[in-house]
């Protein structure tokens, strides 16, 4: 069972406003989106950091209000909240260990 939370427009600021939250936006046609999913399942695992980091997902396709808030124009991006405020942004395909790296400097 997967630790990512499928979020929406309507959702995003009550979903990500508390504790250390990664939004993946995404879309169903974007290869290295779907590169990226086996690495957020793995990460999002309560043995690995779902402990610590909420993660969460959003469909650009679907909710284009969101990634339009934060003038996202290149998929996937991941946007890191820490008590509702944006403390980071990753942007394309990042390989594990950089992105296990990248998150750990918000813990």
């Amino acid at each position: 069972m997967s630790n990512i939370k499928e979020i929406s427009d309507a959702t995003y600021n009550d979903q990500t406003n508390t504790g250390l939250v990664i939004t993946d936006f995404n879309a169903d046609w974007c290869p290295p989106c779907k590169m990226m999913n086996p690495i957020l399942e793995k990460l999002s695992s309560k043995d690995e950091l779902g402990d610590k980091i909420k993660f969460t997902s959003m469909n650009v396709d679907h909710n284009p209000q969101t990634p339009d808030n934060f003038g996202i124009q290149g998929i996937p991006t991941f946007i890191i909240k820490k008590d509702g405020n944006v403390v980071g942004r990753l942007v394309g395909y990042q390989p594990e260990e950089k992105f296990r790296a990248a998150l750990a400097q918000y813990m």
